[in-house]
């Protein structure tokens, strides 16, 4: 029964392929060369825009995403057929 609730719970957050079950986030932090200050403004929502449109072509869920001065923070749910490393 143990296992029956544990699984119940995983697979509401979870995603499915045909042949598994997944859960896996990533925190992955982008940080300015020098510690410039440009991200604000036009820049910072250029940024969101060139995040937003290739995680969604590689069928990755952005779930948080916050843009500060001089770094980026994502929080990333990429199914395990994409690489983090094509992703970023």
């Amino acid at each position: 029964m143990f296992f029956y609730k544990y699984y119940i719970h995983l697979y509401g957050h979870s995603r499915k392929l045909p042949q598994t079950i997944w859960h896996c986030q990533y925190h992955i932090v982008w940080v300015l060369k020098y510690g410039f200050r440009i991200l604000e403004g036009q820049v910072g929502y250029e940024v969101t825009n060139c995040i937003q449109a290739p995680s969604q072509q590689q069928h990755c869920k952005l779930i948080e995403l916050n843009i500060q001065v001089d770094r980026a923070y994502l929080l990333v749910m990429i199914p395990p057929k994409v690489s983090v490393f094509s992703f970023v």
